[in-house]
């Protein structure tokens, strides 16, 4: 119960609440202490990695997505006896990672904060293996068209993957140019319309051209020229577009599920106003709260106390005393 309250409230919240329901008083590090332990256990846990499944998976169609999003971090100055000062506030991007055969509405999330594009992109990996990728599954990935994703997607499933930019994501960029093309709003509402029926009908030539007679002349800089950037944009990522295909075979063509996900798995518990978090602490806050959302809680608890204690039950007090 201290370990449930505290994954999704701060450690003194979680204090109040173990009292107003158990009666228990127990100190707010104490709570701290037993949270973070079990969190680092989950996470250690969850390093394992999932080799390619060499047998016929158990769905044919994988839908996968993966994303980026920003965890306020506090870094201490080893410098310093006194763990207060000299500290640095700064952001860092937590990578969240989630599949689902087709149809379902039960995803399996994966999330790194330290690990890199590398481990992120083995996490969506493994994601899909559990999700019942296999030798004769193919993923469909969604995402926000980030050069890390695009590369992870092919390292990871080659020719049983393809990769989708998000249609809202493009349709930014359209209406960027479109107010640079057209200056009455009426008319700008149906030239929207246009390209973004030519998009997911396949006609990504016709909406290129809509652009190509509007581009900024080379002089100007490309931060005030929202048609080239358009044009060039949908120019280099044609392989990415197939809107039309996704549409036949019922699959999504946004990626609303993973910003979703980074909210009530990450920001819920990471982002909460004033607080900052070791990045060590947050990585294992984050795996405590994709094994939840997995449905291994009860898993994990039927076994905790058959393999000993948390990671750092035996660490000295003085080492067990830092968090968010």
């Amino acid at each position: 119960m201290i370990v449930d309250f505290a994954a999704d409230q701060p450690f003194a919240q979680a204090r109040i609440k173990l009292q107003e329901h158990y009666g228990f008083e127990i100190g707010e590090s104490t709570i701290q202490r037993i949270t973070l332990g079990h969190a680092q256990t989950l996470f250690e846990t969850g390093r394992a990695s999932r080799d390619f499944p060499q047998t016929a998976g158990r769905h044919k169609e994988i839908v996968a997505q993966t994303d980026g999003g920003m965890i306020p971090i506090v870094a201490p100055d080893a410098r310093q006896k006194d763990k207060r000062k000299g500290k640095t506030l700064l952001w860092r991007e937590a990578k969240i990672s989630l599949a689902h055969p087709k149809g379902s509405k039960t995803p399996v999330y994966a999330g790194t904060i330290e690990g890199g594009v590398e481990t992120a992109g083995r996490q969506l990996f493994e994601c899909a293996v559990r999700a019942g990728f296999g030798a004769n599954s193919h993923v469909h990935v969604v995402g926000d068209g980030a050069p890390w994703i695009v590369g992870q997607v092919e390292e990871q499933f080659g020719t049983q993957g393809n990769y989708l930019i998000d249609f809202y994501h493009v349709c930014e960029y359209l209406s960027a140019a479109a107010k640079a093309i057209v200056p009455n709003a009426t008319a700008l509402d149906a030239w929207m319309e246009a390209q973004k029926n030519a998009l997911k009908t396949g006609c990504l030539d016709h909406v290129l051209a809509a652009l190509a007679g509007h581009i900024e002349a080379p002089e100007i800089d490309n931060d005030q020229a929202p048609v080239r950037r358009c044009h060039r944009y949908l120019s280099d990522r044609r392989n990415q577009l197939n809107y039309s295909d996704a549409l036949a075979k019922d699959l999504p063509i946004g990626s609303g599920e993973i910003e979703s996900a980074h909210r009530y798995i990450a920001q819920q518990r990471l982002k909460l106003p004033g607080a900052w978090w070791r990045v060590e602490h947050a990585e294992y806050m984050l795996a405590l709260r994709t094994t939840r959302r997995n449905g291994d809680w009860e898993t994990y608890w039927a076994t905790a106390g058959k393999t000993g204690s948390p990671a750092n039950q035996n660490q000295p007090a003085d080492a067990r005393k830092s968090a968010a």
